[in-house]
């Protein structure tokens, strides 16, 4: 998941992406994740590859999820895109 590093948001969102991660803070922090980084710079992926996501991000507190995509961005690991919804939806609840 890639984020445009400006201070405006889109607008196109209830929950504003960028707000959220920039909170998260600049440290990268690992998520028992390590094994992502060699997605470094990728934009595509295998539905294997996928689930390797998937997985990660299901066996995190949802509290974690908005840390765990900053790491990423950090780190340069895309988030896959078929994953991006159940993300948004995992942090919007978290600042409900």
């Amino acid at each position: 998941m890639t984020y445009d590093q400006s201070t405006q948001c889109c607008g196109l969102h209830e929950v504003c992406e960028k707000d959220i991660l920039r909170a998260a803070g600049e440290n990268i922090e690992y998520y028992e994740d390590e094994e992502l980084d060699r997605f470094r710079g990728r934009t595509g992926y295998s539905d294997e590859e996928v689930e390797e996501f998937r997985e990660v991000l299901y066996t995190m507190r949802t509290d974690e999820v908005a840390g765990w995509l900053r790491s990423l961005e950090l780190r340069q690991v895309n988030l896959p895109d078929e994953l991006k919804d159940e993300v948004l939806l995992i942090v919007g609840d978290q600042t409900q």
